[in-house]
């Protein structure tokens, strides 16, 4: 993605316009556009009637573009054309491809020409690892944020003699053919799309300490290159396809017809891999008398696990704004990194507390031991099961999104037996390393932040 400003001409102009408009009613209104649907877009949606109600000043229009995708391209094109909103919500694999662009108002320098002076180190290791430059500064404001858990049914696995979700591979493999053995027709459930490379491939190279490309997973320069078939997860890859022969693992889908998430809320799978940000609809979905919970991923034996990745994405102002719009922009940001509003997000979302204050008040008002949000905790306890090291501060590579879905296809071909399991993962990391030569000639010259 590679954004250029307008002219100044037609930059002056449409900068009168906006401002004229945006003190329509006597308040500064700024847009902000975002990706989540559904359940979420209505808590979004819910955070910005809070801010607009809790002061005079300013008012937020937010508006869901259907899709993370969706939403950086709708604003790419929106740029393109000086319709552009305030705020735009980018998911963290867009991460790199906002850095390049020449579109942004960092939020370091944004909160400081503001007046607010903004503890950066507040933010969760993980969480600020992935997001700062090389020097620590931050260009956006973390959002939603999440990581990865293995959520497992207590109830069927009570059936098989465990009290404990599997801790390693192995482990999971001799609980999936109990349950099976026990007459549960799906152990596992799992996905192969494109979005779920995030759970499948990212995901598990960072807890078993297996990089998925060269330079530091990118954060060494544009020049890297993807090398995950040369590691651990070609056996993940050829065990999760055993798995799938043999019955104990079976995908779901839009196109089996019951996704994920809902197969295990409703018994149908007893155990999937997916965010914490499904807690929340796991718990309002599941039956009254089910049981279950989350634990961190499995890791392989002998393996020392390293911390997870953050998930989510975050919050980054765009250039071509008033100087009042830019006011409305950070008074938004924030009110939404007040410990209060972590409090509050969490609780009807499932995603976790992006900040050290934030994480500590809601221990101090018991959020953790309601029944209801138990085990959210693990998340935390996941992106802080280690030091920092490459694989576990997330990846720095350009279209991503496009990665992922020559890892989709990759999957698709290996499980229609189209291919082998080393072929397959051979053919995902080619590819691959086309889109990253694109995107390294695309921004020839540029240096990494």
């Amino acid at each position: 993605m590679k954004l250029s400003l307008l002219g100044a001409t037609g930059a002056a102009a449409l900068l009168a316009l906006l401002s004229a408009n945006a003190f329509a009613g006597g308040k500064t209104k700024i847009d902000f556009w975002y990706g989540n649907s559904g359940d979420i877009s209505k808590r979004v949606q819910e955070v910005c009637q809070h801010f607009n109600e809790s002061q005079k000043d300013y008012e937020i229009v937010c508006t869901s573009q259907g899709t993370y995708a969706g939403a950086v391209q709708n604003t790419i094109a929106a740029y393109r054309a000086g319709q552009q909103p305030t705020i735009v919500q980018v998911f963290d694999v867009g991460t790199l491809d906002l850095m390049l662009s020449d579109a942004y108002y960092p939020a370091s320098k944004l909160m400081a020409d503001e007046g607010y002076k903004v503890d950066w180190n507040n933010y969760l290791p993980g969480i600020r690892g992935y997001y700062a430059t090389s020097k620590g500064e931050m260009y956006s404001f973390p959002f939603n944020s999440s990581t990865a858990l293995l959520y497992w049914n207590k109830d069927a696995f009570q059936k098989i003699g465990k009290t404990e979700a599997p801790k390693t591979w192995e482990e999971a493999a001799a609980d999936m053919k109990a349950l099976k053995d026990a007459g549960y027709a799906c152990p596992l459930g799992f996905n192969i799309s494109a979005d779920e490379s995030w759970q499948l491939l990212e995901q598990f190279s960072a807890v078993n300490d297996q990089p998925l490309a060269t330079k530091d997973n990118g954060y060494g320069g544009l020049d890297a290159e993807l090398v995950f078939n040369k590691t651990k997860f070609v056996q993940y890859v050829t065990d999760l396809k055993s798995w799938y022969d043999q019955g104990l693992a079976v995908l779901k889908s839009k196109e089996s017809g019951e996704e994920m998430v809902p197969a295990f809320a409703s018994g149908h799978c007893q155990m999937i891999l997916t965010s914490v940000g499904d807690h929340g609809t796991i718990g309002r979905t599941a039956a009254p008398d089910m049981h279950w919970s989350v634990a961190m991923l499995p890791t392989y034996a002998g393996i020392e696990r390293k911390s997870s990745l953050v998930g989510g994405a975050s919050l980054w102002v765009l250039q071509g704004k008033s100087k009042d719009e830019y006011k409305a922009a950070a008074a938004f940001l924030n009110f939404i990194a007040q410990p209060e509003q972590a409090l509050f997000w969490s609780t009807v979302t499932g995603y976790i507390p992006v900040t050290k204050t934030g994480y500590d008040f809601m221990v101090e008002k018991g959020f953790y031991k309601d029944p209801k949000y138990q085990g959210r905790e693990i998340a935390i306890a996941s992106l802080t099961a280690s030091d920092k090291l490459s694989q576990t501060h997330g990846t720095r590579l350009g279209g991503f999104l496009q990665i992922r879905n020559e890892v989709a296809n990759g999957w698709q071909a290996i499980f229609a037996n189209k291919v082998s399991v080393q072929e397959g993962i051979d053919q995902m990391v080619e590819r691959g390393n086309g889109i990253l030569r694109r995107f390294e000639a695309t921004y020839k010259g540029k240096q990494l932040p």
